[in-house]
């Protein structure tokens, strides 16, 4: 069994919610946000039999896509001198997975 924290974009997370209980993939979600872009995300805690870790990764993999869009950084990366940031292109979104062992799993 292992624990996969999944974090998508709050444009990406309702059509990866309806994945997982279509699928019957108990996960539980939290708002969260990004710190860099500051953008609003969605947290995925999912506990995983291994029987089910394929399938989950094929339904993030494809209810989560990666998009180019104009981002407004907080940091001035131009070296305008008046501190003032301009949109610049980005690629967003996708999905940032981080997988760890579950050594015990208890529901009561």
């Amino acid at each position: 069994m292992r624990l996969i924290i999944v974090i998508v974009q709050n444009k990406d997370a309702n059509k990866l919610r309806s994945a997982f209980v279509d699928n019957k993939i108990p996960a539980t979600r939290f708002s969260s946000n990004g710190g860099f872009l500051r953008s609003g995300n969605a947290t995925y805690f999912l506990a995983v039999k291994d029987n089910q870790f394929e399938l989950t990764l094929k339904l993030i993999r494809e209810n989560s896509s990666a998009r180019d869009q104009y981002v407004n950084p907080p940091i001035n990366f131009h070296g305008d001198p008046s501190g003032q940031s301009f949109p610049t292109m980005a690629r967003v979104g996708g999905a940032t997975i981080i997988i760890l062992p579950i050594e015990k799993f208890y529901q009561f």
